[in-house]
């Protein structure tokens, strides 16, 4: 397989051009244009340094609504109404906040400055959403991502506090069922998101259940 260098040009190779770890491309922009191409081609934006890296894993990590599993533990905390529960209150702060939330095995962020303002841009133009959930007035978790027809692209999420990131999940999970969303992406595969129910698909039934699911 080639890796393919992005120019000024918006697009992308096709996905069975990726490498073994899901590398596709490197370079290009984070233009409002080639993003929006990226996810309705199955392919998501990560940064090494200042590069952008354009990935599309096979096996994709995903996670159908319907399958979400919620622990005793989880529906204790959800029937108590532990936190608050809210959607597109402050993305800015989400995001930023998951720029800072520190990763196991990783040094740094891959959200860079420009990623953050990328970003906010789709959220401002109706693509990107956040939840959020709060303890009285502080924001202790929440996630990020890009919503296009009836799938969700899940970006990135935090928690502060414990629970309060699996609580924003379970919520956002059940808000995006119940207004028809049939698919979440969850790109790669974490324990995290596995407990919940997210599941390994091939890359080929990924992409079509987007073309399917993305008018």
């Amino acid at each position: 397989m080639l890796l393919h260098l992005l120019n000024h040009e918006i697009w992308f190779p096709p996905v069975t051009d990726a490498l073994d770890d899901g590398l596709l491309a490197v370079g290009g922009d984070l233009s409002t244009e080639r993003l929006l191409l990226a996810y309705h081609s199955g392919i998501f934006p990560w940064f090494d340094g200042d590069i952008p890296m354009w990935f599309s894993p096979d096996p994709r990590f995903v996670l159908f609504p319907g399958d979400l599993k919620v622990s005793k533990s989880m529906k204790t905390l959800l029937k108590r109404d532990r936190f608050q529960f809210t959607f597109d209150k402050d993305f800015a702060a989400v995001i930023s906040n998951c720029q800072t939330a520190p990763r196991e095995g990783q040094d740094g962020t891959w959200i860079t400055d420009d990623m953050m303002q990328a970003y906010i841009v789709l959220h401002n133009m109706g693509y990107a959403h956040s939840a959020e959930v709060w303890d009285g007035d502080e924001l202790v978790g929440g996630l990020y991502g890009i919503l296009l027809g009836k799938v969700f692209f899940g970006e990135s999420m935090f928690s502060k506090v414990s629970n309060a990131s699996k609580y924003a999940f379970i919520r956002w999970v059940e808000l995006l069922q119940d207004r028809g969303v049939a698919l979440i992406d969850c790109q790669v595969f974490t324990d995290h998101l596995s407990s919940l129910g997210a599941q390994m698909i091939h890359r080929s039934d990924f992409m079509q259940l987007i073309q399917a699911l993305i008018p």
